[in-house]
């Protein structure tokens, strides 16, 4: 049984940041998350992180991710982000040129959360790319896009949804060396940094 709908109140325009501090709240009382997904036009994987043990295999993730994007595929998830409920699982997805963002909950995780790390995702990422959200970019600057989501999920559990945030973090660690990168991946991180500082100074 599956079952699709928009997210109320136009959640991919001004939605709330979400953060936990992981040392204020046990494990158990976390939201969490059990994958977050980017995946090409065809379904393929751009950049892929799983949380969870429901998927032990590389061939049962692939499977997944090909059951998701085909359930996905012909919804209008390019202006609002949209939900789908199935096989015991929340998607949050949304579509941006020709990459697909998913993030992959239980059923009893709280939708407006997961529409926050979805858009936290998505936002940062059009940020470290400086708006140039396609599957070549992406590759491009795969490193930054793995940074991204773990500045957002830690073992599953969300700490941050901020795009500006997240963006901000990754640009750092790519612009003080503390991660290898290639020069083009730096260039680009240094670019999102002083926009970063900018945004800041404007607060």
């Amino acid at each position: 049984r599956r079952t699709h709908f928009l997210l109320p109140g136009g959640i991919g325009n001004g939605h709330t940041p979400w953060r936990i501090s992981p040392r204020s709240v046990s494990q158990e009382s976390c939201p969490s998350v059990k994958n977050i997904l980017l995946l090409d036009s065809e379904g393929k994987r751009v950049a892929v992180k799983y949380f969870s043990d429901d998927w032990p295999t590389n061939a049962s993730k692939l499977a997944y991710e090909k059951s998701v994007f085909t359930k996905t595929l012909k919804t209008n998830a390019r202006t609002e982000a949209e939900i789908t409920l199935f096989d015991g699982y929340i998607v949050v997805y949304k579509f941006v040129h020709d990459l697909h963002f998913f993030v992959t909950a239980g059923d009893d995780e709280n939708e407006l959360i997961l529409a926050s790390v979805l858009h936290g995702f998505s936002d940062s990422v059009g940020l470290l790319l400086r708006g140039d959200v396609e599957k070549r970019t992406a590759l491009e600057n795969l490193d930054l896009i793995l940074l991204c989501i773990d500045e957002i999920v830690d073992g599953g559990i969300i700490l941050e949804t901020d795009a500006n945030t997240i963006a901000g973090k990754v640009a750092t660690n790519a612009v003080d060396g503390s991660v290898p990168f290639s020069e083009q991946t730096i260039s680009q991180a240094l670019a999102t940094a002083r926009e970063h500082l900018a945004r800041s100074l404007l607060k």
